[in-house]
C-alpha cells in the first residue's frame, strides 16, 4: 500500500464511524468494511457481523464526536498490528478514552476479517481514580 500503517488505520476507523453514523443502515457499512465472515475478539469477547451491528445501535445513537489518535501500526500485505486510542464525546456530554492493541488480518481488498483486540480506559478520570 501506497499510504502508512498509522494513515491506514486512521483513515480506516474515521471513515467508517462517519459512514456508520450517517447511514440509514449501518449493515451496508458494516459490509463495505469488514468481511462477511468477521471475527472480533475484543477483551476476550468474540463478536461476529451480526454482533458488530447489533453494537453499533447504542454507538450511532450516543456518540456526537470523535478522534483516534495512532500511536503504532505496521501493516504487511493482509496482516495488520496497531495501537491506538479512541477519544469520544457522548450524548450526554462525557468524554471516553480507550486505549486499544489490535492484532488483524484484513482481505485483500482492505476490509477486517480478523482481529484481536485488548482495550484500557484511560479517561482522565478513570485514569486518576
Amino acid at each position: 500500500m501506497s499510504r502508512t500503517a498509522e494513515r491506514f488505520v486512521e483513515e480506516f476507523y474515521n471513515s467508517f464511524t462517519s459512514e456508520m453514523l450517517a447511514a440509514d443502515e449501518p449493515a451496508e457499512v458494516v459490509d463495505r468494511y469488514y468481511a462477511a465472515d468477521v471475527l472480533q475478539v475484543a477483551d476476550g469477547i468474540e463478536i461476529d457481523r451480526d454482533k458488530l451491528i447489533a453494537h453499533l445501535r447504542p454507538v450511532r445513537k450516543n456518540l456526537v464526536s470523535w478522534r483516534y489518535e495512532v500511536h503504532e501500526a505496521l501493516l504487511e500485505r493482509e496482516k495488520l498490528a496497531a495501537r491506538f486510542t479512541i477519544h469520544a464525546q457522548l450524548r450526554k456530554g462525557r468524554m471516553v478514552s480507550t486505549e486499544v492493541y489490535l492484532f488483524g488480518e484484513l482481505t485483500p481488498d482492505g476490509r477486517l476479517r480478523r482481529s484481536t483486540q485488548l482495550t484500557r480506559d484511560v479517561t482522565p478520570e478513570a485514569v486518576a481514580g
